[in-house]
């Protein structure tokens, strides 16, 4: 298996820190508003790259949080006249109906900020107290200039960015070097805890490193995955917060996911074009919305358009076709489609995943199996034996990929009306067996 990594911009040979398990932490969402189908790249993405560690015979422990406390859970609570509670359980329970409705795994563990934060204060006062932290008037700032390796997974010095900051560093007089950040506001807006410092509640960068600490027995991890612009400044402050207290990096590997664009620009809600992941699973499905977010390599920027769904729709509906082909022909003809798979065409697809998750030459892989399905039934006398196996190589390679069609099970009806549209075809009664063919894709059987 061999992943690109963000840390050395290089295409690596994966290497389990335990052997046989892979502990892999993805940052989740702040829960203040419905997932969008950007959101929803790296749950699949990420999902998919647990399916492939365990096809490998790895044992996958995966986590992601919810971040249930922030400015805007606050504001939007007190807009909607309720408590910042209500507000996260209700995106936390509408984030989870998305990850469910793609087909993902269950995840081992979602911790809460909310739920963490006598973890969080006690991380803040050990970086106060190894001198990596100050405290400014009851608040905590992260020295960036008390760790040495600061800037190294985004791969930036200081110099560099502080002379281009003013886009990304926010203007504040209390701190030593306008590059620290807060680990800990004080404010008397909205929910808030006690701590040595006065009421406030914990800065953004910090949650993160610490829920890893909590899930993760406080070692350090296989792989921190998320999108590219999680990269800086959160996981660059991550970094640095572990090395200040763990003296190493927090994750082996750094996999980051490319941005969703939507018809060639960002969404953007000043724009009005958010589409919503349970409005877009809800229209294609979970299958066509998890092919098409993985047509392309994952770290590159995915075009979301209708020629990107056409294509998606018409490569799908090939392998669908092709299935369910199979499925009727199999039960007309009394055969079995249980088999072993065909080894050399899955090791090909799998060689493909293990490559950084190449899912273009992966998909290029399942159409030769699809086309070689189809090939088999169209003999004279079909072999059954081989065209189960090719079979059971195609469902297992679109497992692999979350991707899972219903098998076609006639009933005696459906069976008459088969036999009814191949009686008016082989009598050139096109009429009555366009009838019999819309029957037949009413009911879902071609």
């Amino acid at each position: 298996m061999k992943l690109y990594n963000s840390l050395t911009l290089k295409t690596e040979e994966f290497k389990p820190i335990h052997e046989n398990q892979v502990n892999m932490y993805v940052c989740g969402p702040t829960v203040y508003n419905h997932a969008h189908i950007g959101n929803a790249r790296p749950i699949v993405v990420f999902d998919t790259l647990r399916r492939v560690f365990e096809a490998n015979g790895y044992k996958v422990k995966y986590v992601s949080n919810f971040t249930d406390v922030d400015d805007k859970i606050i504001n939007k609570a007190i807009e909607e006249g309720v408590k910042e509670t209500d507000i996260a359980e209700r995106y936390i329970e509408a984030y989870n109906q998305v990850r469910e409705s793609l087909n993902t795994e269950k995840l081992d563990a979602t911790p809460q900020v909310t739920k963490t934060m006598n973890e969080m204060i006690a991380f803040i006062e050990k970086l106060v107290e190894n001198g990596n932290a100050y405290v400014v008037d009851g608040e905590v700032y992260f020295s960036v200039d008390s760790v040495a390796s600061y800037g190294e997974l985004s791969h930036q010095h200081l110099d560099d960015l502080l002379a281009g900051g003013s886009e990304r560093v926010e203007e504040n007089t209390a701190k030593k070097n306008p590059l620290d950040f807060a680990l800990w506001k004080k404010t008397d807006k909205g929910i808030t805890w006690d701590s040595p410092w006065g009421k406030g509640r914990p800065g953004w960068h910090t949650e993160c490193v610490v829920m890893i600490g909590e899930e993760f027995n406080h070692e350090m991890i296989d792989i921190h995955g998320g999108g590219k612009d999680l990269k800086f400044p959160h996981h660059e402050n991550e970094v640095a917060q572990s090395e200040a207290v763990n003296h190493h990096h927090l994750a082996n590997y750094w996999v980051h996911n490319g941005m969703l664009n939507l018809d060639g620009g960002k969404m953007s809600k000043s724009l009005g074009n958010i589409k919503w992941a349970k409005d877009v699973i809800a229209e294609l499905g979970a299958n066509l919305t998890r092919w098409m977010l993985l047509s392309v390599n994952y770290r590159d920027i995915l075009n979301f358009s209708e020629e990107t769904l056409d294509a998606a729709r018409k490569e799908l509906g090939r392998i669908e076709t092709a299935l369910k082909q199979t499925e009727v022909k199999a039960q007309l003809a009394g055969a079995s489609l249980d088999h072993e798979i065909k080894e050399e065409n899955w090791n090909r697809f799998m060689d493909a995943m293990n490559d950084d998750l190449n899912t273009p030459n992966a998909y290029k892989e399942i159409f030769d199996t699809v086309k070689e399905l189809n090939q088999g039934l169209r003999v004279r006398e079909v072999d059954w034996d081989k065209v189960a196996e090719i079979y059971q190589t195609i469902e297992k390679m679109l497992s692999v990929l979350g991707i899972f069609v219903k098998p076609v099970v006639l009933s005696e009806e459906d069976r008459d009306i088969y036999s009814k549209w191949n009686e008016a075809k082989a009598a050139k009664d096109f009429e009555t067996a366009d009838k019999y063919r819309a029957e037949l894709q009413n009911r879902g059987i071609i």
